[in-house]
């Protein structure tokens, strides 16, 4: 499985993106046939090798020739990559990028999101840039995406609104839930653009994942820091198919004095804002009080979210987090024709290959529509999951 690691010491823009996915080896003419298929002329998109803090990339320049012709919304910008000849799946990260962009806009400046304006510098500079990346990561075929924790800057910044903080209102609306950290520059680090792209496509922040590296690039931004090279590096790299290992938080709370009508509902809450698996275990606590211990596996970038409910919807008083790694084996979905019908399945990937595993939702469904034992679902599908397997 092709993966992409975001490693933002420097923070990240679209341009930045850009450049260091030409810098991978994604080729520019390719950018430029494809983005050549979106209703959009009047620009021109030059990259220049450059060298910043002793290291070697490559700098995007994108030029509107007529700067001042006219602004573009949310929803011209929408229309026009729909309505183009790009690959559904450029189109639709694309769009989805945009929208998250916009989203933020309309947010700070309380304007509808259908009617968020770009200045025509801004707007051909962020197609270019977003469109221009989401053909560059179906080009490398990249599956998964992670991302280290994003340095912030602070100052501030001249705008078509005016002089705004930094960050920028719509790339701190943008960067809610995700890891950063004060960098102590008096720079921008994370344009919207950037966050805006990291939003979309990252669901992991942490260190970089154990895989077979395969080639790195480095792309330049427009302004020189003294500290450190302004540049991003995207690291392109390989899991084995077999197995995934990956960084997880185990949150654990012992509960004594909480009515466990309310636990079913806790758990669903849970599970539903993000929880890998929730479970509840017997214990015994101080003066021989018999009690729970919940424990909620998650993601980094849900735990805030998490450990804010669990104050809310428990009676705890703390809450221990621990970081562990879990390596799992890749699943996807399928569905298998049974004489229940055709249901869901789960299929594992392990070193003997694929193991077809019920769905109970699926299960339940269909023992309840033909009156039979849900027992006699299971095993009718792990019959045919086993035949199946025995075929390849």
């Amino acid at each position: 499985m092709n993966i992409l690691y975001f490693d933002c010491f420097s923070g990240i823009s679209g341009d930045m993106t850009l450049a260091a996915l030409i810098d991978l080896g994604v080729p520019l003419r390719h950018i430029k046939r494809e983005l050549a298929k979106l209703p959009v002329s009047g620009y021109t998109v030059r990259v220049t090798s450059v060298v910043t803090g002793g290291i070697s990339g490559k700098k995007v320049i994108v030029a509107a020739k007529h700067p001042d012709h006219h602004h573009r919304t949310f929803r011209d910008i929408d229309q026009a990559i729909k309505q183009s000849s790009l690959d559904a799946a450029v189109k639709e990260h694309s769009r989805e990028v945009f929208l998250n962009l916009a989203k933020a806009e309309a947010a700070v400046h309380a304007t509808p999101v259908e009617t968020v304006h770009f200045h025509e510098v801004g707007a051909v500079d962020s197609i270019v840039d977003i469109v221009g990346s989401a053909i560059g990561f179906h080009y490398l075929g990249i599956e998964e995406f992670y991302a280290s924790a994003l340095p912030l800057g602070h100052g501030f910044v001249n705008c078509q609104h005016g002089r705004l903080p930094l960050p920028a209102p719509a790339t701190v609306r943008l960067l809610k839930g995700i890891p950063v950290y004060d960098a102590g520059i008096d720079e921008e680090l994370v344009t919207p653009t950037g966050a805006a792209l990291i939003r979309h496509y990252v669901k992991r922040f942490e260190g970089m994942p154990a895989m077979a590296l395969q080639s790195c690039g480095y792309g330049a931004g427009h302004r020189e820091f003294a500290d450190r090279p302004n540049m991003l590096r995207l690291i392109l790299g390989n899991i084995r198919e077999m197995e995934t290992t990956e960084q997880v938080w185990s949150l654990e709370t012992n509960l004594d004095d909480m009515n466990p009508e309310y636990t079913g509902y806790v758990i669903e809450r849970l599970l539903a804002a993000g929880a890998l698996d929730v479970t509840l275990t017997p214990v015994y606590m101080k003066k021989n009080r018999p009690g729970m211990l919940l424990t909620v596996l998650c993601s980094d970038v849900v735990r805030p979210q998490l450990m804010q409910l669990l104050f809310q919807e428990t009676t705890t008083a703390g809450i221990r987090a621990c970081r562990m790694q879990r390596t799992v084996l890749p699943r996807r979905q399928s569905v298998i024709a049974t004489r229940f019908g055709r249901l869901k399945v789960k299929i594992l990937t392990g070193p003997d290959g694929d193991q077809i595993m019920p769905e109970f939702e699926a299960c339940r469904a269909a023992a309840l529509r033909h009156k039979v034992a849900l027992k006699d679902v299971y095993a009718e599908v792990i019959a045919l999951g086993s035949t199946l397997k025995h075929k390849k």
